[in-house]
């Protein structure tokens, strides 16, 4: 048995942080239904150069996330899109939507509403800052939250001042969190009897994953300085250096290592060197050493150290970019990239990233997964399950509150 097997999840969520989240939980056996809106909306479903996965609305980034999930389209301004969006709650055990706070208690779908018609009921809202607080109705997006949030303070070096993390790294915490929550939830409910509201911040997962950088601050009002190309640990045995070809990445942190990596350089000389060793609170030590270890790095590529650092248990390697990675043999053998063979509306077959863990049970995850749904492609489906007939929904349709694929 999958762990969310017989879990049904009615999703108003859309670009980053609440897809995640569902599509973790799909991956472990829930049902998840995307709620929609009639108008193109999203602009992760439409945001592509490539003009067939723009018509489909099947861009790579809501491909990525959206595997595994049905999709209903309903206008929930609407008193109808309303009332489908409750006839599909009661069926449901979790509802999760990302919109500003207080959007869905106007329309008479919060919270409030929605547990009071089914105590059972776990409910989450994601947004940028949370229900609460002085930020609460400040629109977010991953971009924004990095900058106020420190992270973006911390990346780079004094010359390139702040940086942005490459990807939206926010978005996705915010999504395993609330995945992480929404587990919690729904094992108390097995206890209790009884529905939970989960508030998640993107701010607040932000720095939830920033202890090292924010525990400073709080125990001793020390800022962290930025590190460039530096390991965090500090140490003049680690750090980026450029090969004869691409770029090594070095992490040795301890004096164990960093006496196997002078030994594999030929360095000897500075391994259990009382001038080098040990180094903690000596910074100087790195001005003296890192020269030297760019000077034996130039001599081979990155791929010749990483082979000749490995066997000595010295965490090396050449810097990939991520079409290197996603090729690599290690991803292979964890099965971390799944084939969904179809997608309708591109007629071809496309890779995705499955979760990031395995089972010793294969069969407690989804294995081979369903491909990403067109918008709407399931609206009749699940509306006739909410007890809407043919010609209801055929009316609806018709004015604009559902719709389905062409």
């Amino acid at each position: 048995m999958k762990a969310f097997e017989g879990i049904r999840i009615l999703d108003a969520t859309h670009v980053f942080a609440g897809p995640f989240c569902t599509y973790q939980m799909a991956w472990l056996g829930a049902e998840v239904i995307r709620v929609e809106a009639v108008e193109p909306l999203d602009f992760i479903r439409y945001a592509s150069p490539d003009e067939d996965q723009q018509r489909a609305g099947m861009a790579d980034a809501f491909l990525i996330q959206n595997a595994n999930k049905a999709s209903v389209a309903l206008d929930l301004k609407s008193p109808k899109g309303q009332d489908a969006f409750r006839r599909l709650a009661k069926t449901s055990d979790v509802v999760i939507e990302n919109y500003r706070p207080g959007t869905m208690a106007k329309l008479g779908l919060g919270p409030g509403d929605l547990m009071a018609a089914d105590p059972r009921l776990v409910y989450c809202s994601v947004s940028g800052f949370g229900q609460t607080g002085p930020l609460r109705d400040v629109p977010a997006y991953d971009h924004f939250v990095q900058g106020i949030s420190g992270m973006m303070a911390l990346q780079g070096d004094e010359s390139t001042g702040p940086m942005r993390v490459g990807w939206p790294v926010i978005d996705y915490v915010a999504g395993l969190a609330a995945a992480f929550a929404l587990s919690a939830a729904l094992y108390r409910r097995q206890a209790s009897g009884e529905g939970q509201y989960v508030d998640v911040a993107m701010l607040d997962a932000a720095l939830s994953i920033m202890g090292p950088a924010v525990g400073p601050w709080l125990t001793s009002g020390r800022l962290p300085a930025k590190t460039g190309r530096q390991a965090a640990s500090g140490s003049p045995f680690s750090g980026m250096f450029d090969t004869a070809d691409g770029i090594l990445v070095v992490a040795a942190n301890t004096p164990k290592q960093a006496s196997s990596l002078c030994r594999v350089i030929g360095r000897e000389d500075l391994a259990g060197n009382p001038d080098v060793m040990p180094w903690q609170g000596r910074p100087e030590i790195s001005a003296r050493v890192q020269p030297l270890l760019a000077e034996a790095f130039a001599t081979r590529s990155a791929l010749e150290w990483e082979a000749l650092l490995a066997p000595a248990s010295v965490p090396a390697g050449k810097l990939r970019h991520v079409g290197e990675i996603a090729a690599h043999e290690q991803v292979a053998a964890r099965g971390l990239i799944r084939h969904v063979d179809h997608v309708p509306g591109l007629g071809r077959g496309i890779d995705v990233l499955g979760p990031g863990f395995l089972f010793g049970d294969a069969s407690a995850q989804v294995e081979t997964p369903s491909p990403p749904p067109l918008k709407g492609a399931d609206t009749r489906r699940y509306l006739r399950e909410a007890g809407l007939d043919d010609a209801g929904i055929d009316a609806m349709i018709a004015e604009g509150t559902a719709s389905e694929p062409n």
